[in-house]
């Protein structure tokens, strides 16, 4: 009898704790909306957490919504999503009117864009008060049209620079002369070498550091979010490890999301994404200056646009080496 009573005595006990702990667990924010602009290649991690479970895998539900580029910034400032895909151009211009968000992770590390021009123009020459095709104001694509030009010796002055808000829209423009030049990243830039467009100058060949494209939060989430964004960012990261060795799986997801229906450009953007994509996030220090560098007169300051305090927690809890051993890659 006193047995049972002391067997009734520690179920009750195990109860009450479940109960006093559900409110905490139910007011963790492991439910996060994550948003992309125009698909490319450098979102494939975040389309293999999602196929193959490991966001769910790391505590942590994710929806994936195409949210365009500036737009979709304006929302994660507003509090309707909780993490963007953008580069630090984006950042910077967001930070200079008013904003307040932070580079966690970087999903690309170098710039990806060669520099197309339309028929007829084959020198910066010829370039000269023409109009230069970008995706949107404050752009990646912006932001190397600067880059670009210099290397041409010429200056945005030289030039008439216009939003054409997406990618496919940039290639129409060029083709048709409606552009002189455009900037463009994989796939569109394998499939404009397969159609004769004419490279006027190829950045992506330079390897040139940049934080071209990265995992944008608001600050303030770093410390109300902090658990949530660490778990995206584990499975993040091993939604790289994944794609990394597992080719047939990530290609056919960038059929899916890409709608590549050409082997080759496949073959070329699959490599493209893992020659551009540090494994691990990591944010690179020189490629942060890069960026910084072609805006005069802001703050220099990492710490005003890039945030690596949770890839350094994750690290040093050994996530890092646990995947390397999972995955067998060093």
């Amino acid at each position: 009898m006193r047995n049972r009573r002391r067997r009734i005595l520690a179920v009750g006990a195990a109860l009450l704790c479940v109960c006093s702990l559900a409110p905490l667990a139910a007011a963790q924010p492991l439910t996060l909306k994550a948003g992309i602009a125009d698909p490319t290649t450098s979102d494939l991690s975040w389309w293999m957490a999602q196929d193959a479970g490991l966001f769910a895998a790391h505590g942590v539900n994710v929806e994936i919504v195409a949210a365009g580029g500036n737009r979709g910034l304006e929302m994660l400032q507003a509090g309707g999503l909780d993490v963007m895909h953008r580069g630090l151009s984006n950042i910077v211009r967001v930070n200079r009117s008013g904003g307040d968000l932070r580079i966690i992770g970087c999903l690309g590390d170098k710039v990806r864009f060669v520099f197309f021009s339309a028929p007829g123009v084959k020198t910066a020459a010829e370039l000269k008060g023409g109009v230069v095709a970008i995706g949107q104001a404050g752009s990646e694509s912006d932001a190397a049209v600067t880059l670009g030009l210099q290397q041409l010796g010429l200056t945005r002055d030289d030039v008439v620079i216009k939003d054409f808000h997406t990618t496919q829209a940039q290639f129409d423009a060029v083709k048709s002369g409606e552009a002189k030049a455009t900037m463009l990243s994989e796939p569109y830039t394998s499939a404009a070498r397969e159609q004769g467009v004419n490279v006027l100058l190829d950045l992506a060949a330079q390897k040139i550091p940049w934080l071209f494209t990265g995992i944008a939060v608001r600050r303030t989430a770093l410390a109300t979010d902090r658990e949530a964004l660490k778990r995206f960012l584990k499975a993040t990261i091993e939604g790289n490890y994944l794609a990394f060795t597992d080719e047939k799986r990530a290609k056919d997801l960038l059929v899916k999301e890409l709608k590549i229906g050409d082997a080759k450009i496949l073959d070329i953007s699959y490599r493209d994404y893992k020659n551009q994509t540090p494994i691990n996030a990591d944010l690179s220090r020189q490629g942060t200056a890069n960026t910084l560098a072609q805006f005069p007169g802001i703050s220099t300051r990492p710490d005003d646009y890039v945030d690596g305090s949770l890839l350094d927690e994750i690290r040093a809890e050994g996530f890092v080496a646990a995947m390397q051993a999972k995955y067998k890659r060093q």
